[in-house]
């Protein structure tokens, strides 16, 4: 008979503490995706600070020409956004791994409070649940707003050509 209610236990628990997975599953996509957004904004950062740079060494050997001169002015700028931008991406690739962790957590809590028979695991097991949405949440602002700022740079660099 113990062997039986062992098993039920065991069909009971598995899925509960799989639940977490299925949101492990999602941050894993979401920081994929930003990732690439970090990686693209990070390289972007570099070029236009090597076209800051060497335009920079041109302006010791001659006079700049105005358009050089919007030029220059016009990398200063958008390195200034585009590392605005970096440090929201960053924030949201450290929201998703923080609610990884939290997800990862309440499994463990969860599969001790099933074992170990604490209903006070119960409570720490969806707050932390609750605390790991709550970063899938503020990792997805970062994310509004680093498109936000995406778009104001691709307007500077629209303006600054016209």
């Amino acid at each position: 008979m113990l062997l039986i209610e062992q098993t039920i236990d065991a069909t009971k628990i598995i899925p509960l503490m799989l639940s977490p997975a299925v949101m492990i599953s999602a941050c894993g996509l979401l920081l994929l995706g930003a990732n690439n957004k970090y990686s693209s904004v990070v390289n972007r950062i570099r070029l236009i600070n090597d076209e800051k740079r060497r335009l920079t060494m041109k302006a010791v050997d001659r006079n700049f020409t105005p358009e050089e001169n919007l030029r220059l002015e016009s990398t200063a700028r958008q390195l200034k956004h585009l590392g605005d931008r970096a440090r929201l991406v960053r924030n949201s690739v450290l929201c998703y791994t923080g609610a990884s962790a939290f997800f990862v957590i309440c499994s463990l809590l969860i599969g001790a409070a099933l074992f170990q028979g604490f209903t006070g695991l119960h409570y720490l097991s969806t707050a932390a649940f609750l605390v790991g949405m709550l970063m899938v949440f503020a990792g997805v602002v970062f994310g509004v707003l680093e498109s936000k700022k995406g778009f104001e740079i691709v307007m500077l660099e629209i303006n600054a050509e016209e």
